[in-house]
């Protein structure tokens, strides 16, 4: 499968870096990473290959692993040492469901699109931010995630420095993205804000309604974010395809079991390396 089957190659020329558009849409796309953490790119995807994509969750079915529990924004557990009202101790449900990377169809479109050094390249242009790396994580390094009917993915911040997100299908009602960009830094985990936020305050909270074929690139580590309750018949499917700074950091193995359902060797002989001192 070639990229051209996947990515609408006329609109977002990532196969000719040296082009007035290449350079074009990375200096639209850098500016609204550098102002709000995040940027979308509409029809990002061919219409037939979200349909193969769609097919391959529907084959994945049985595969999914469903989950309803209760995390904080930072998936770490409660500490009853600390006061009440700090973040570390806002504990909302989540249901979901994933497919792993290791799940996949070897000729998935997803799988194929995350290994093209094309893409790593655009979105390290995008990002301004060079190297990045395909993450080594085997579970969470590119998946499909399915949020059915009345499914609610609360606030969070992620475990990686960036994700990109790949509409498959849309929620009938709800499933909407929300973030605050930039709520916290190396220097600064910013609780105080985050409390506010949720506690529901609105100020400063961006909305993205992604379509089918949108690609978002998302600074996930550093913007606490959320997808509301689905509320529509619909599933809704978004790959997450994700690349980072630090490859060899992946998933502290709780956090991999908590969404995936289990973890593998790797994640216990990694799980004290961190790169920097963030609550995750």
């Amino acid at each position: 499968m070639k990229i051209s089957k996947i990515i609408n190659l006329g609109k977002y020329p990532i196969n000719f870096p040296n082009c007035d558009l290449y350079a074009k849409i990375v200096n639209q796309y850098r500016k609204e990473l550098n102002d709000i953490g995040c940027c979308c790119l509409p029809n990002f995807i061919t219409l037939e290959s979200i349909g193969r994509m769609q097919e391959e969750i529907e084959q994945k079915r049985k595969k999914i692993y469903w989950s309803s529990d209760s995390h904080n924004p930072y998936f770490t557990k409660n500490d009853s040492t600390i006061q009440k009202n700090h973040p570390i101790r806002f504990f909302q449900k989540r249901n979901s469901g994933f497919i792993t990377a290791d799940q996949m169809n070897d000729n998935s479109d997803l799988l194929i699109l995350y290994e093209s050094d094309h893409l790593l390249n655009f979105v390290s242009d995008c990002l301004n931010v060079s190297p990045i790396f395909k993450w080594d994580d085997p579970l969470a390094r590119c998946t499909y995630s399915i949020m059915n009917k009345n499914h609610y993915f609360p606030w969070h911040f992620d475990g990686n420095d960036f994700t990109l997100s790949l509409l498959i299908q849309k929620a009938e009602k709800g499933g909407i993205f929300e973030y605050y960009p930039d709520i916290r830094d190396h220097q600064n985990e910013n609780y105080k804000q985050v409390a506010k936020v949720l506690k529901g305050e609105r100020k400063d909270i961006h909305l993205l309604d992604l379509k089918p074929g949108d690609l978002q690139i998302f600074k996930g580590r550093f913007s606490i974010h959320r997808v509301t309750q689905n509320k529509g018949v619909n599933s809704r499917c978004i790959a997450l395809p994700t690349f980072v700074e630090d490859p060899y950091r992946i998933n502290r193995p709780q956090r991999s079991k908590d969404v995936f359902g289990r973890a593998l060797p790797i994640h216990y002989e990694r799980q004290s390396y961190r790169p920097d001192t963030l609550t995750e």
